[in-house]
């Protein structure tokens, strides 16, 4: 991707003008859960401005001390100036942690009370895209319903920006503290010299690997550990299969003990056995939730709607009470604060923990698994054996334009056969299989999500789902 930010540049400004378009703002950038877009077209330098000046506004605090930490893709450099100009102008005290992770940004904002932040990235998107994640105090996330929608109307209402300095820059170095945050519960001595392949897909998760060799007693093998944002060899979306392939052939090739890939802003974590096998993140969430149990049992844990019925049963039989909840991490954190939930896991590979201020632990989960096919001496294959219960199709896509009249068709042609559940989309429950069919927030897309007892069900009733769904998306468009 080719870069060319135009230097010394000041923004053009118009007072009497009074809307986003004008002020060249694509209201399309603001998502469900944060601020995303292709670099320049979409989010830009001045873009990354007025959300500075906005963000600082929506506080309703003088002179605020904010968070700002951002992810090595090649245009992050440039949105971070316009941003810094955009909250020095309000007058904030701004924390520069550099490069680093989201779960960082998190943990700096809670651990160190400041009143909020703002990451700059694209989480797993390809490298054109950038954007914004912000939370408030406590790292307490600002979703379209928390305040997105609001920041988005102060922008269209800002009618004197301030460009003169008003607040101050302060960097602070956090990966030492961030990383003593997430050891401080476990005996490392204790843990076996393993040998793991990581790979971060040239993503600002690289830096924390140097950092984990030197802290524990394992033998790291490191995948594009290099930051490149261009991500030359993958985009870095470990949810994607094909993105796994280099991995599963390192894990396998050099006899490694786990593998273990990190996304493009490092708030999500996957697996992959010794043999190669991916473990898809609801298993995760079932193997972590038995662990967990066995030390406090009794205390909540939160799964998402499209986990496996592994995870609910598992819970229940550790002596915790499952949780389920519609999918999205805002949602569940607010969720797991509203009802003080220990643990929580999505299929996605987002894990969270509540003395993590109920925010993303990948780390965590990384040295959970690792203290513990240390302690038990097993392969990783064989402590995850007993959660491969059942038959999973994946998510698997549907460009729909009329998402809703597909749900409704399929609500009453399943009304009275299954249970039904519609906490995110459509989820149908039958004895032996279920189905979950839910509507991306910004895509025209369906995704179905499909679980069986049997193989052979599953083939089956995923065929019929498929005809069902085409037939009706051929009926709407005809």
């Amino acid at each position: 991707m080719k870069i060319n930010p135009s230097k010394k540049k000041e923004f053009k400004f118009f007072p009497h003008q009074n809307n986003l378009s004008y002020l060249g703002v694509d209201p399309k950038i603001f998502k469900s859960y944060d601020i995303r877009g292709i670099y320049p077209q979409e989010v830009n330098k001045k873009t990354a401005f007025f959300i500075g000046q906005a963000f600082g506004k929506f506080l309703k605090k003088e002179k605020p001390k904010l968070v700002v930490g951002r992810d090595n893709r090649l245009s992050s450099p440039y949105l971070f100036q316009g941003l810094i100009k955009g909250l020095l102008g309000f007058g904030a005290r701004v924390i520069d942690i550099g490069l680093a992770t989201t779960p960082m940004l998190y943990f700096a904002v809670a651990n160190y009370q400041y009143d909020g932040g703002i990451q700059i990235t694209a989480s797993h998107n390809p490298p054109e895209y950038n954007g914004f994640k912000l939370v408030r105090e406590k790292a307490q996330p600002i979703s379209k319903d928390s305040g997105l929608t609001e920041i988005q109307k102060t922008i269209g209402r800002i009618t004197q920006p301030v460009f003169q300095k008003r607040g101050v820059i302060i960097k602070k170095k956090i990966i030492e503290d961030y990383l003593d945050f997430n050891l401080k519960k476990f005996e490392v001595k204790k843990f076996k010299k393993l040998k793991i392949v990581f790979d971060t897909g040239n993503a600002v998760a690289g830096i924390l690997i140097p950092k984990l060799k030197k802290r524990l007693p394992i033998q790291t093998i490191s995948l594009f550990e290099k930051l490149d944002g261009k991500f030359p060899h993958h985009n870095p979306d470990p949810l994607i299969k094909e993105n796994l392939i280099f991995l599963q052939s390192k894990v396998k090739t050099r006899k490694a003990d786990l593998g273990v890939a990190l996304d493009g802003d490092g708030d999500r974590i996957c697996f992959v056995d010794e043999r190669g096998e991916i473990i898809m993140g609801d298993l995760i969430t079932a193997f972590l939730a038995d662990l967990i149990l066995k030390e406090k049992r009794g205390e909540k844990i939160l799964y998402d709607i499209r986990s496996s019925n592994i995870v609910p049963e598992t819970i229940k039989k550790a002596g915790g009470i499952p949780v389920v909840s519609r999918i999205g991490h805002s949602f569940i954190k607010e969720k797991m604060k509203k009802e003080n939930i220990l643990f929580a896991g999505e299929a996605s590979g987002h894990f969270y923990h509540r003395e993590h201020y109920f925010c993303e632990a990948p780390i965590f989960v990384l040295l959970k698994i690792i203290e513990t096919i240390s302690s038990q001496k097993r392969a990783f294959s064989e402590l995850i054996s007993s959660y491969r219960r059942y038959f999973q199709t994946g998510e698997i896509n549907f460009v729909v334009k009329d998402k809703e009249n597909i749900l409704k068709f399929l609500e009453k042609k399943f009304a009275g056969k299954g249970k039904i559940s519609k906490i995110d989309g459509l989820r149908v429950d039958f004895p032996d299989w279920w189905f979950l069919v839910r509507p991306s927030g910004t895509e025209d897309l369906l995704r179905l999500s499909l679980e069986a007892k049997t193989k052979k069900i599953m083939n089956k009733k995923k065929n019929e789902l498929f005809s069902l769904i085409l037939k009706n998306k051929q009926r709407l468009s005809a």
